[in-house]
């Protein structure tokens, strides 16, 4: 199904995408990463928050590292402050890609057990399943973000992943 390779690669691209965005959001005055842009997290601002909320719970599922200290419902709003956000974002990068380097083959083949943020149920699926979910997660969230960053006339870099071994 996927392999180590596939998941260094998406993470790196995952990098290279946040450095891209987070770039172009700094263009633009902190009210304008804050105005309701229609997204369902409403705002860049808060687009990204939820996007570190969520690959902080699934890295915390998956390796062990810290959970997230707000619920799903109050993601939006993690971290207030634009520089603290921009920080947080660049060190779980690197979390997130030296898990990656690290991941075992043996582990991509063992199911993953854990217990939903949002029902409080406990589930089990294959970890090569919940692996391209939170690639795939965060790339429909950093569309949101990209459209809503172009709308505002900032210019991130192209999404297109042939070329994150140029930019990765």
């Amino acid at each position: 199904m996927i392999d180590t390779a596939y998941v260094t690669t998406m993470a790196r691209y995952n990098r290279w995408q946040n450095r891209s965005l987070y770039e172009a959001a700094d263009t633009l005055t902190d009210e304008a990463r804050r105005q309701d842009r229609g997204a369902f997290f409403r705002s860049i601002h808060g687009t990204f928050c939820h996007l570190l909320w969520a690959d902080q719970i699934w890295l915390s599922r998956f390796a062990g590292t810290p959970k997230p200290t707000v619920s799903h419902r109050d993601s939006a709003a993690m971290i207030a402050d634009w520089q603290e956000l921009k920080a947080a974002r660049r060190d779980f990068d690197k979390t997130m890609l030296g898990w990656a380097e690290d991941l075992s083959p043996e582990w991509l083949a063992q199911d993953v057990t854990w217990t939903t943020s949002l029902t409080g149920q406990q589930m089990t699926m294959p970890a090569p399943i919940l692996v391209m979910h939170v690639f795939n997660h965060q790339t429909h969230h950093r569309g949101q973000a990209h459209a809503m960053l172009t709308a505002a006339g900032a210019k991130p870099d192209d999404t297109d992943l042939m070329l994150v071994e140029l930019r990765g």
